[in-house]
């Protein structure tokens, strides 16, 4: 059986791109939701209603486990779909979300202050504040819509002026409340890690998330055989998309590497 990942367009790359550095030996099948991104401006109804459907159609794909990588669609409905939909629909398969594992890495490094950006959905959601409260409600949480940082990733301009001043003016607030941790809430901004630990400066630790989301799955798998043993253990990947396009194949060989091929599918 195959290991999903789910993000509403091609960031999760980024997150699978590490998880295989790691951990090779599986069978993935990534889906990218590419033609209904982004979703962090849709109502929570929508999103939820999109992030089954990609579920079920991974699991209808012979996946043990998946990983929705969205952060929106973590925050707006895997809670649902792990105590609802899941038990009625495929109760022996397991659904895992990135927040969690930034969370509890983020609670353990933060000193006072953590910084939190993401689209308006993750956001409006609190999901990150209400986690880390649960953890250690002594940290003050700081929080920013970054909503402009999707498209120009998804543009390419992740090295350019426009996309350098729009962040410089994201993360000032963050700066003048003197931040020691910042996470980054969306699995597009991984791709501006660099600009953005240069733009907050040696006070201020951002987190990789594609890192910690790998030590968090090897350390579930090990926490739990009995999936573990079901996973072909074959290296093999599979790359799947709701559109295609040039633009999206030069993205995916970008993040992920010259070798990836798409293949379009409907939900």
């Amino acid at each position: 059986m195959k290991i999903g990942i789910f993000d509403s367009g091609l960031g999760g790359l980024i997150i699978l791109r590490d998880i295989i550095k790691k951990l090779p030996q599986y069978y993935y099948i990534y889906l990218g939701d590419n033609a209904r991104t982004p979703y962090g401006n849709r109502s929570q109804d929508v999103i939820y209603k999109f992030t089954e459907q990609a579920v079920d159609f991974l699991f209808k794909q012979d996946c043990q486990l998946i990983i929705i990588a969205c952060n929106t669609a973590s925050s707006e409905a895997l809670r649902k779909i792990q105590q609802e939909w899941l038990p009625k629909n495929y109760p022996d398969r397991r659904v895992l979300g990135v927040i969690r594992p930034v969370v509890e890495e983020a609670a353990k490094v933060a000193k006072k202050r953590i910084g939190v950006i993401g689209t308006k959905g993750t956001i409006g959601s609190e999901a990150y504040v209400k986690e880390i409260n649960k953890l250690n409600p002594s940290l003050e949480i700081i929080q920013k819509a970054t909503p402009l940082l999707v498209s120009l990733v998804e543009e390419g301009w992740q090295k350019s002026d426009a996309t350098k001043k729009i962040l410089r003016t994201y993360l000032r607030p963050l700066k003048l409340s003197k931040i020691d941790t910042l996470i980054l809430g969306c699995t597009h901004y991984p791709i501006l890690y660099k600009e953005i630990q240069g733009i907050m400066g040696r006070r201020a630790k951002v987190l990789n998330s594609g890192e910690i989301v790998t030590n968090s799955l090897m350390d579930y798998l090990v926490r739990h055989p009995e999936i573990e043993s079901k996973l072909d253990k074959n290296s093999k990947y599979e790359f799947l998309v709701t559109d295609i396009s040039e633009h999206y194949q030069k993205l995916g060989g970008d993040w992920f590497g010259p070798d990836i091929k798409f293949q379009k599918i409907n939900l």
